[in-house]
């Protein structure tokens, strides 16, 4: 019989299956059962209302793999195609006999077809070199067998199949340095591949297996032996009523579906129907996985279509702040029409990401309100995802996010929220006061606290390196905008304290700009401190990057383009040293820029910054012993 040629755009479309559009070729098996399962539906469906098909039907996928012919065979007993279906839906690539069949019964509530033979059906050709496809169609008699090598063309003849159903063979292509084909002749490698990606499709998968067991009437004597074997477990846990689900059920499926042992913090399970229909099983890890917060990290929220899993790793279902989210995500109503690893732009797709999205920050607002020591534990977990999520796409998640922020508080060392601030702030209070540091340690003993802690004014304790990017980019919370203690005058002096210092400033300004003089280069200026009540030097922050943001950005590639916060130096007029300083102004004013430098560097030591020059400073520290001695 003449081979019959494929049309142009099939030649081309083929061409990009094999080489394009699958990114792993073992995807090829999956593709394969979900159109046995198709099949299958199809004759499902016919049968409910044909009661001599039903007492024939019985559902199954077979697979077969043969090392010495090498060829893999993949049968089902699904409703088959005749001569006309072989080649509308294999002669034709992206021709979809599913999609017809639907359109054909689209009033049918219980139809239930997983997508496309045609387009599925060519990923085949990434591992053979040949395919031959055997049909029987339901209520004829004669079969008929494609039979293909490629872009070249196809035929198809008569058959003498007299089983209802279709049975695809693959002719495997010669192993490479590269790949392995003869890898898809493996039994156990086929075991995994269907519990990887069909372990959910409803109906059995069968395949001989060798299995080794002691041999009768023997003690240590084995034999080796076949046995057909189930292997899918067909009804996924997800799909089953919550009411028959233990929590040993839920914790022994997460172990085993993502390797790890330490029981999860929260289970979400749930249905939604309706326009959108979908199911999700998501769990929240009781901590986070060892490579959680390094580059490499990928998530573990799959995608399923009925049963089927499309990805592994399915971005486009939670955004990045929720990607310490596991689980599954199973829809019917996801389009497969092109290729089930090509979803990016499906509009139930997206509309399913927004629902589970909301449906986890929900989630966790309930854990928040309800649970405050189990949300407490899961933000010192995950809270920095969190951050990051405000961090990034310039604010524009603040809204979902902000209110499920924790930070540690000077009041009482505790968690809370902006919200819980912002309710129990002064009267008259405008500004949430922070301060940022390495640790909630080294934060309270920073000079610039207690002046605040003083008035009678909470503060955060912005601990991470990203807090003060983020809250740059939310700018403020219900109209309270942020403000760090180390940074800015924070107008908390009366209006005595105000017109006392203002004098101070006046009266010692010739001292003040002496110092800032021989201080040039290493700070903006020289002030009477509004920070300071018990210690003698502070340094702040003018205004732009704070010094936070400075040992951050020095972190990064190429030290941040050198930006550096500019830093002034705050004495404390009401601290002894003062009296001092005025004393040796007095009577020497060659030697005030050596103090000056000194109490320079102990407020670099303060803030966490190193010493820009340690041997001058050492020397300095001597020479003042040296004069302390001598008076």
């Amino acid at each position: 019989m003449a081979k019959k040629q494929f049309k142009a755009e099939s030649k081309r479309l083929l061409d990009l299956m094999i080489n394009s559009i699958y990114t792993n070729k073992e995807i090829f098996l999956r593709e394969l059962i979900s159109n046995a399962s198709d099949a299958l539906d199809k004759r499902h469906f016919l049968s409910l209302t044909d009661k001599e098909h039903a007492a024939q039907f019985v559902p199954e996928i077979s697979i077969k793999a043969d090392k010495e012919q090498r060829t893999l065979t993949v049968s089902d007993t699904g409703v088959g195609m005749n001569k006309e279906e072989l080649e509308d839906n294999l002669g034709t690539i992206a021709r979809s006999g599913s999609a017809k069949f639907m359109e054909e019964n689209k009033d049918s509530k219980d139809l239930d077809i997983i997508g496309q033979f045609g387009v599925g059906f060519y990923s085949a050709f990434m591992v053979a070199k040949k395919i031959t496809v055997n049909s029987l169609r339901l209520g004829e008699t004669q079969g008929y067998l494609w039979t293909s090598e490629g872009a070249d063309g196809y035929t198809v003849t008569e058959s003498d199949k007299d089983s209802v159903g279709t049975t695809v063979t693959l002719y495997l292509r010669e192993d490479t340095e590269d790949v392995k084909y003869s890898e898809y002749l493996d039994s156990f490698r086929i075991k995994t591949l269907v519990r990887k990606y069909s372990d959910y499709v409803r109906y059995p998968i069968h395949m001989d297996m060798e299995k080794s067991r002691l041999k009768e009437g023997t003690e240590n004597e084995y034999e080796t032996v076949t046995e057909n074997e189930t292997l899918n477990s067909m009804i996924p846990l997800w799909k089953r009523n919550k009411k028959d689900i233990s929590k040993e059920d839920y914790n022994g499926f997460y172990a085993s579906k993502f390797y790890d042992h330490t029981e999860p913090m929260k289970v979400l399970h749930y249905s939604v129907e309706g326009n959108l229909s979908y199911t999700a099983l998501l769990y929240i890890p009781g901590e986070p996985p060892f490579d959680y917060y390094s580059p490499d990290y990928k998530g573990s929220l799959q995608l399923y279509s009925k049963g089927v899993l499309i990805m592994e790793d399915a971005k486009n279902i939670l955004p990045d702040y929720f990607k310490f989210v596991r689980g599954i995500v199973d829809s019917d109503d996801i389009s497969l029409n092109i290729s089930r690893e090509m979803l990016q732009e499906d509009a139930q797709l997206k509309a399913i990401a927004q629902s589970v999205t909301k449906k986890v920050k929900n989630a966790l607002a309930e854990m928040l309100t309800k649970d405050r020591e189990q949300y407490e534990t899961f933000f010192k977990n995950f809270g920095l995802t969190l951050k990051y999520g405000i961090y990034n796409d310039y604010g524009i998640h603040k809204k979902d996010l902000e209110d499920l922020i924790l930070f540690e508080s000077s009041k009482d060392g505790k968690y809370v929220t902006l919200k819980e601030y912002t309710e129990r702030m002064k009267e008259g209070q405008k500004e949430i006061y922070y301060a940022a540091g390495e640790s909630k340690e080294k934060i309270e003993v920073l000079p610039q606290l207690e002046k605040v802690r003083s008035k009678g004014y909470e503060v955060l304790y912005f601990t991470d390196r990203v807090d003060e990017f983020m809250i740059r980019m939310m700018n403020d919370y219900q109209d309270h905008t942020f403000k760090s203690i180390s940074q800015g005058d924070l107008d908390l002096d009366t209006e005595e304290e105000k017109k006392e210092k203002e004098e101070l400033k006046k009266t010692n300004e010739p001292m003040l700009n002496a110092m800032k003089d021989a201080l040039a280069g290493k700070v903006s200026d020289v002030r009477i401190s509004t920070h300071l009540t018990d210690y003698p030097v502070c340094l702040t922050a003018d205004e732009g990057i704070s010094f936070e943001m400075e040992k951050t950005l020095r972190n990064v590639p190429n030290g941040g383009m050198g930006l550096k916060a500019a830093k002034i130096l705050e004495v404390n007029p009401n601290h002894p040293l003062f009296e001092t300083l005025k004393k040796i102004y007095e009577k020497d004013p060659s030697k005030l820029g050596k103090y000056a430098g000194l109490l320079y560097s102990q407020a670099l030591l303060i803030e966490g910054f190193p010493i820009e020059d340690a041997v001058e400073y050492s020397r300095l520290v001597c020479e003042m012993m040296v004069d302390a001695a001598k008076e």
